[in-house]
């Protein structure tokens, strides 16, 4: 393999995306990352006791064969197919997702108003779309709107539905016919329309696993945080006193982080990378003593009393995610420094989340609980506010003067996930290699 000059920052999954695409091509590209071991935010964490956990929710869902094959590869064919199966907690009711399609069995009132709203705002051909909320009304109706999605926005992208746009939609929120909503306000799970089916884990290591295959393709140097980047003198600096010189340069740190550290960047960019909102992750990590009998993968929660947004059920990803006969649970719990920062430490969550396990019924008491831990994420979701679009393109154009390329989620600053982030590696390397302007992702 030959050093070309190309260096990567970030070895996550979209860097070792970008440094697959230039393998292929005969380069070993260099490979910097701030943290002690490659993995990025796809980083797994094997507790000591038993317990496996990895940043937040990551689960493959691609129908791309060759990310498929090149997954399977990274664990020697060792992975867990299964059909995706997720639901809702509204005040002690647990629902199939997406709930618009599965109101069976909640207050009748509730249903009837919902399905009258529905009609209602079917009827309406021309809509006013302004933001995400005007778009939740005109898909669902009031009823509907103010009981779920409008709730959990807040939960989980930490602002409210109207602060936010629509270009970030795609297929994630099912719109659905008035007989869909009918069948299933009238019968228990009479359908199947989630936007992903088949999901694959690796079944030992956790998520960070898939990552295997990818990272001998690079020159890795951890414990490397850039502190500066000369796009004239095409030079790194970094906190430890060192320096590399680069001919090509890929990154995915987030864009936030990045343009400030380029030497000279304008004060219009800079403050345009300073508009881009995320959201920042305590992820609560939960261990119980014995195996509690759930079919999803993963859960959401509307109920504005209980902390977190989303509930992942490791066993079900993997059972070796946990001791035998015992259960994982690992629940997110959003702030962001834009809208909802966090107060106090994240630790100080822990207790507040197990309380909200014991009030859906995940948790019977505490006595079962045998392992207990927080993990705080400063880079979680993005957040499509109004600044986004604006800020974002300002980012980009600056990044593309100086020829820096950006992937994964927080380089396209965009809602794309595991395996799109790769992909976006990818085109990142291959832009390179051909001398193009970086494709993102949104």
């Amino acid at each position: 393999m030959k050093d070309s000059g190309f260096v990567i920052l970030g070895s996550g999954v979209a860097g070792l995306g970008a440094a697959n695409a230039l393998n292929e091509e005969g380069i070993r590209p260099r490979l910097y990352d701030s943290r002690a071991k490659p993995g990025g935010l796809t980083s797994s964490f094997d507790s000591g006791d038993g317990f496996v956990f990895d940043e937040g929710v990551h689960i493959s869902f691609t129908d791309n064969p060759r990310v498929k094959e090149l997954f399977a590869k990274s664990v020697d064919g060792q992975y867990e197919v299964g059909h995706v199966y997720c639901n809702n907690y509204w005040r002690g009711h647990w629902i199939k997702h997406p709930a618009q399609v599965n109101l069976h069995g909640l207050p009748v009132a509730l249903v009837v108003n919902c399905i009258k709203d529905f009609v209602e705002a079917s009827n309406n051909p021309k809509p006013v779309i302004q933001n995400y909320e005007d778009w939740l009304l005109a898909a669902f109706g009031r009823t509907f709107t103010e009981n779920f999605p409008a709730i959990y926005t807040v939960k989980y992208h930490t602002t409210e539905a109207r602060n936010m746009t629509t270009d970030w939609l795609g297929p994630r929120l099912y719109r659905p016919k008035l007989e869909e909503v009918l069948q299933g306000a009238l019968q228990h799970e009479p359908s199947d329309v989630f936007y992903v089916n088949e999901f694959r884990y690796p079944s030992h290591g956790g998520f960070a696993s898939f990552l295997n295959h990818f990272i001998p393709m690079a020159e890795i140097l951890c414990n490397h945080e850039v502190t500066q980047i000369d796009p004239k003198q095409r030079e790194l600096t970094f906190r430890n006193g060192s320096k590399a010189p680069y001919e090509n340069l890929i990154s995915s740190i987030p864009l936030p982080k990045v343009v400030p550290l380029i030497k000279g960047a304008p004060k219009d960019v800079l403050d345009a990378a300073a508009l881009l909102a995320c959201s920042q992750v305590a992820v609560v990590n939960i261990g119980l003593n014995r195996r509690v009998e759930v079919k999803p993968q993963w859960s959401y929660f509307y109920d504005e009393d209980i902390p977190f947004a989303r509930v992942s059920h490791r066993g079900n990803l993997s059972p070796n995610n946990v001791p035998p006969g015992c259960s994982g649970f690992q629940c997110e719990i959003y702030f962001s420094d834009k809208y909802r920062p966090l107060t106090g430490k994240p630790e100080d969550w822990i207790e507040p989340a197990i309380d909200g396990l014991i009030k859906c019924g995940l948790v019977k008491d505490r006595s079962e609980i045998i392992h207990k831990s927080c993990m705080w994420l400063p880079f979680g979701n993005i957040i499509f506010d109004h600044d986004r679009p604006k800020a974002l393109a300002i980012v980009h154009g600056y990044l593309d003067d100086v020829d820096v390329r950006y992937c994964g989620r927080f380089g396209d600053w965009g809602y794309i996930w595991t395996d799109h982030a790769f992909l976006s590696g990818e085109r990142a390397a291959k832009g390179a290699l051909r001398g193009v302007k970086t494709e993102a992702v949104t």
